[in-house]
C-alpha cells in the first residue's frame, strides 16, 4: 500500500519538505494476552499495527480500518492509552514526517492474522515474555495495554 494518496498529491506540491501527519497505532490484545505485531517491509522492525488516518477519518474507526488491511485481524478500540509525537522521521526517499500519535487498546474480535497487503513481511500474535526487538516506544505502549486501566500517557519526549 504505502504512502495513502493525499499524502503523494501532497508530496508532488512540497517535495520532501517536513509534514505533520495523524496517526494511530493499536495494542491489539487477544483473549490469551498475546499481542499481535507485523514486520514492516520497509524496514524489517518488528512494531504494532500503526496507519496514517486518511482526511477526516475518526482515529478509532481509522485505526480499525488498518489493522484489518494490514493483517485480516477484526479488532475493536478499548480506550486510547498514549498521545504522542513520533518524529521527525526520515525516509529513505528523503521525505520528512512528524507524526501525531494517537495509541489505542484494542481487543481481538475475529479473523486469522496474517499478511493481509504489502506492507509486512510477517505478521503474528507473541506473548509478552517472548516479544521481538523494538523501539522503546512500542515496548511502551504494549506496558501501558496491559496495565489495568489508567489516566492517558502523554508523551513528553
Amino acid at each position: 500500500m504505502g504512502a495513502p494518496e493525499f499524502v503523494l498529491k501532497l508530496r508532488e506540491k512540497i517535495g520532501n519538505d517536513p509534514l505533520w501527519l495523524p496517526a494511530v497505532r493499536g495494542i491489539v490484545l487477544d483473549d490469551e494476552g498475546r499481542v499481535l505485531l507485523c514486520q514492516r517491509s520497509d524496514n524489517g522492525h518488528w512494531t504494532p499495527i500503526t496507519g496514517i488516518l486518511d482526511p477526516g477519518e475518526h482515529p478509532a474507526p481509522g485505526l480499525v480500518r488498518e489493522i484489518f488491511e494490514e493483517t485480516a485481524v477484526v479488532a475493536e478500540t478499548e480506550r486510547i492509552i498514549g498521545v504522542g509525537v513520533v518524529g521527525p522521521v526520515t525516509f529513505p526517499n528523503g521525505d520528512e514526517c512528524d507524526f501525531l500519535d494517537i495509541t489505542f487498546r484494542c481487543r481481538y474480535v475475529s479473523g486469522e492474522a496474517r499478511i493481509n497487503d504489502d506492507e509486512s513481511l510477517d505478521v503474528r500474535w507473541f506473548h509478552l515474555d517472548d516479544l521481538p526487538e523494538m523501539s522503546h516506544g512500542h515496548l511502551q505502549a504494549i506496558r501501558l495495554a496491559t496495565e489495568p486501566e489508567g489516566p492517558v500517557a502523554y508523551q513528553t519526549e
